[in-house]
């Protein structure tokens, strides 16, 4: 997996938009692209340093992929009790992080997007 794929796959998603939000915060920030859905954030990776994703999850699920993978780690600055950080270069598969990614956004569609959209 590369960052265009990756990227491309989030897009495909439906009601995705992206920015890089964080650069205005710290310039050590200014390569971070975040996924959004219904304007709030699902998924966010480091496109010059492509080596994780960052997701919006449930406390049992991050419980789960923690006991499952070796290769999950603490959230850039975001809530440990929901957010989940899953390294690209470790032993989880792709399949598996793009199972995550799907979820995430389900998560955050099903909670801010007008009933009409979900």
């Amino acid at each position: 997996m590369d960052v265009v794929e990756f990227r491309e796959f989030c897009l495909s998603l439906g009601d995705v938009s992206e920015k890089m939000p964080f650069g205005k915060f710290a310039a050590r920030y200014d390569s971070i692209l975040v996924f959004y859905v219904s304007g709030h954030m699902f998924c966010l990776v480091d496109i010059d340093d492509f080596g994780f994703v960052d997701v919006k999850s449930t406390p049992e699920e991050i419980e789960r992929m923690k006991l499952t993978y070796a290769s999950v780690g603490r959230p850039i600055n975001l809530s440990e009790r929901h957010w989940i950080r899953l390294g690209f270069d470790g032993d989880i598969p792709d399949r598996a992080v793009y199972a995550c990614v799907r979820r995430a956004f389900e998560l955050v569609k099903a909670r801010y997007a007008p009933k009409a959209k979900r």
